[in-house]
């Protein structure tokens, strides 16, 4: 259990982060890379270690799994194979806190571990990037029966999406659902259905930003936890929209 004393990331953590971006190549990374472990991904497989028991009181469906490879940190290595972008690493690190039910796949279409290499499920979400932490859930990038699935979900239950939204604790953190939508309703929903613009999402996600420094300060998991416990309405929606327990 983390002490609310205790600290992951340091300035350390986003120096390495902003020096990737701008050497985005082998080379560089090959003579920094215990840079990377030192100051990113063992600070964050212990922050994902000191998640797991606070998660599950959220959900005790919830997994933070602190392995080092196939758990809920992605990998720093970038699938160049099909992107016309062939950078080889992120320039930034992330972790999906996910569905019990969910089965993780030996590697994901990405060549990830984490939210790509998941089954479809809502997660919980830490992103960490210079100048763009965030925090939150929901379903990122379903495929297009999942997303059939939520959008069906919400036509039968209207008003339970709207109090999982639409609540002022809920706008407050979070503000206005992010992700795409399309440009136009999908076939076979009514324009004029009150919560078309919800109809019209391929994402269900909510984020809240975090300033670099409460990274790098005491407390981070409760900061974590409480972005996480005001995404709850929303994720818990969805696993019912899926039929998974929450």
């Amino acid at each position: 259990m983390a002490q609310p004393s205790t600290v992951y990331f340091t300035p350390a953590s986003f120096k390495f982060l902003r020096g990737l971006a701008r050497n985005n190549n082998r080379e560089w990374f090959a003579a920094h890379k215990q840079d990377y472990e030192d100051q990113l991904r063992q600070p964050f497989l212990r922050l994902i270690a000191d998640l797991a028991e606070p998660l599950r009181q959220l959900s005790p469906h919830y997994v933070a799994n602190p392995k080092a490879v196939g758990g809920s940190l992605f990998r720093i290595y970038r699938d160049t194979r099909f992107s016309g972008d062939k950078a080889p690493y992120k320039p930034w690190s992330g972790a999906s806190f996910y569905h019990e039910a969910t089965k993780a796949l030996a590697r994901g279409s990405d060549g990830n571990s984490g939210m790509m290499g998941r089954l479809d499920a809502p997660v919980f979400y830490l992103h960490v990037q210079p100048g763009d932490c965030f925090a939150g859930g929901g379903l990122w990038h379903p495929m297009p029966e999942t997303l059939k699935r939520a959008r069906n979900f919400m036509l039968n239950n209207p008003a339970s999406w709207k109090k999982a939204t639409r609540s002022p604790a809920f706008k407050r953190v979070f503000g206005e659902l992010g992700g795409e939508s399309l440009s136009r309703p999908p076939r076979g929903y009514d324009p004029a259905h009150e919560l078309i613009e919800d109809l019209k999402r391929k994402d269900y996600v909510c984020s809240a930003p975090l300033p670099d420094e409460a990274l790098c300060a005491p407390g981070l998991v409760k900061l974590l936890l409480s972005r996480y416990a005001t995404a709850v309405p929303l994720v818990d929606w969805l696993c019912g929209a899926l039929d998974l327990d929450f």
